[in-house]
């Protein structure tokens, strides 16, 4: 597939007209990431392994899942290959998931290559706080600076009921010890699922209060394995209907195009809520993000089914300009609004 020259960059954004525009800061080094809405992708999560030592409900069966054999994972010398790709091309910012990545023996490796990668601006980790917090020290001194840690309830009886393990003090020790070491930004993930834990809703709000932290209700999504019920699916406007029943000043931040989520403050609070209404109030519009999987795969949306190989290329021996021209054929391929989702009204009926 032909590249197309940079000069045509502005007339593909201007034919297209994009549903937001591309900020001056964030103008593509190629159109490799550029879809054919115009959307540029300056995004990337990195899914490091498909392991993962908890079991939560609404993420994986009791009994796991069926795991790629190791010799089918990117190495750690192919994870910085194809991120440097990504880099030079325009992306400044990467999240590594999983699974659970702190459970990769060479995290703090993969931190430190990535980090050194000229242009990238924010490194950021999903993870679930179990084994996090003597790891930090050294992962931000290997680059990391933004983190995510996934905590569906402060209860920590229902903690070992949702994960199906123990290690609820641990996952608190985690974001106490993020906020201490001073990262640029700590967030806690929270899947709101009724009868489960949205009787807890405002006190996570109450953690915002004295800890300088982002708590991000998300909304229940189905994915495979996770036995999705619409009836444990919890809207936006009803999780916003409990906090601003409970506290007062609670005032709409202004958001990036491209963000994800509602960003909120509260008067009084040193933190922050936001909502992430992936069901009820799609963003794809501005969706700027791409997902490398575990195995090399590469997916243009986490919730549609195509996916593109860069494992088998990297392999197969085809150079950095051939697997610039397989990602950015999977990018123009990039549909408008994701697929495989379930209609669901914004009052969860």
């Amino acid at each position: 597939m032909m590249m197309m020259p940079l000069r045509c960059l502005s007339e593909l954004a201007r034919r297209r007209r994009p549903d937001r525009a591309v900020a001056p800061s964030e103008a593509p080094l190629s159109d490799m990431l550029v879809d054919s809405f115009g959307r540029f992708h300056n995004y990337l999560r990195i899914s490091l392994t498909e392991r993962c030592n908890l079991r939560c409900h609404y993420c994986m069966p009791a009994q796991g899942v069926q795991l790629t054999p190791n010799s089918q994972l990117l190495s750690h010398d192919e994870i910085i290959r194809v991120a440097g790709l990504f880099v030079t091309s325009g992306v400044d910012k990467i999240r590594l998931t999983g699974g659970e990545p702190t459970i990769r023996k060479d995290i703090e490796d993969i931190c430190l290559h990535l980090s050194g990668l000229k242009g990238l601006k924010t490194l950021a980790m999903t993870m679930n706080g179990l084994v996090l917090s003597k790891k930090l020290p050294r992962l931000k001194e290997c680059g990391l600076n933004a983190l995510n840690i996934s905590l569906d309830t402060l209860v920590p009886a229902k903690f070992e009921f949702m994960t199906r393990r123990k290690g609820h003090s641990r996952v608190m020790e985690s974001v106490d010890a993020s906020i201490q070491l001073g990262f640029q930004s700590v967030k806690v993930n929270c899947v709101v699922m009724r009868g489960m834990n949205d009787d807890e809703i405002c006190d996570f709000v109450e953690m915002t209060r004295d800890k300088p932290v982002n708590v991000r209700f998300i909304e229940f999504m189905p994915f495979d394995g996770n036995v999705w019920n619409v009836k444990k699916f919890v809207p936006y406007a009803e999780i916003m209907d409990k906090v601003r029943q409970r506290f007062k000043g609670v005032e709409r931040l202004q958001d990036h195009p491209s963000e994800t989520a509602k960003n909120f403050k509260i008067d009084g609070h040193a933190g922050t809520i936001s909502f992430i209404t992936s069901m009820t109030e799609h963003f794809c519009a501005g969706c700027n993000r791409l997902r490398l999987l575990a195995d090399g795969n590469l997916k243009v949306c986490l919730f549609g089914p195509s996916e593109v190989s860069l494992r088998e290329p990297i392999r197969a021996g085809v150079d950095d300009v051939g697997l610039r021209e397989i990602i950015s054929a999977a990018v123009k391929r990039k549909k408008a609004k994701h697929a495989g989702m379930l209609k669901v009204k914004a009052s969860g009926d």
